[in-house]
């Protein structure tokens, strides 16, 4: 176990608040074992059990590193790898069984920034995270862009949503839902894949619950179904994000 007497970047008092670290792993033992072992850090720590899951988490609630599994039972990790890169910079830490050089090499060249082959050391796994975390806070660009057209200001890495310079109260759901949609901004999104991903996989044929969602989320965005200017409906198929073009790094 990590020696928890020493100080790190997310123990420091004086520090900004803690790291945030999102594990991506299928496997009970390996997530409650990182939980445990990085909470004795200091940090933060966010659990996803597959790929579905792990993005959702990083979309609503942000992360500072990720920990990847490659084996998951419904995206393969190279898979949700390259989701992740589509609009997150955040620093990746694949961990997998493969040892093969190609194996890291395609996971590399994917937009992994690490790689830690099963069974792995603690220590050495701990020294990594420390290491991508002082790499990431030295670059202020590695932070989530923001979605910004002048009306609509939506900051995925502050989980904060503004329109017209006042903020929006949107309930959990409703961030979800904008969240999702951002992230595939320009792309359609389906409806199955929408209710999975906001209710759970019960309820991927309630398609009432979607209508009554974005019906709220529109009207407190001050957007339209007949002339979208940010959520537009795909009849029988899904929504997408409209404008696509509007991502902009964070302030300073």
């Amino acid at each position: 176990m990590p020696n928890q007497n020493h100080p790190t970047e997310a123990g420091d008092p004086t520090s900004a608040p803690p790291a945030r670290v999102l594990v991506i792993d299928d496997e009970p033992q390996i997530r409650k074992f990182l939980d445990i072992s990085l909470r004795a850090q200091g940090y933060q720590v966010a659990l996803a059990a597959n790929g579905g899951e792990g993005l959702t988490a990083l979309a609503v609630q942000g992360a500072d590193l990720v920990i990847l599994d490659i084996g998951l039972p419904d995206k393969d990790g190279h898979e949700v790898l390259k989701e992740l890169r589509q609009w997150s910079q955040a620093p990746v830490i694949m961990l997998t069984v493969r040892a093969g050089e190609a194996e890291k090499v395609a996971a590399l060249d994917a937009g992994a920034n690490d790689y830690v082959t099963k069974p792995f050391g603690v220590q050495e796994l701990m020294a990594r995270v420390r290491g991508l975390l002082r790499q990431h806070a030295a670059d202020p660009h590695e932070a989530l862009p923001v979605f910004d057209d002048g009306h609509l200001r939506v900051d995925l890495s502050r989980r904060e949503v503004r329109l017209h310079g006042e903020p929006v109260a949107l309930t959990r759901k409703e961030y979800m839902l904008l969240a999702l949609l951002l992230r595939h901004a320009g792309r359609v999104v389906t409806q199955p894949q929408l209710l999975k991903e906001v209710w759970g996989p019960t309820h991927q044929h309630d398609t009432h619950y979607l209508r009554i969602l974005v019906g709220k989320l529109r009207q407190k965005l001050g957007d339209e179904a007949a002339s979208p200017k940010y959520i537009a409906t795909e009849p029988g198929v899904g929504l997408r994000f409209v404008d696509a073009s509007q991502w902009k790094l964070p302030d300073l």
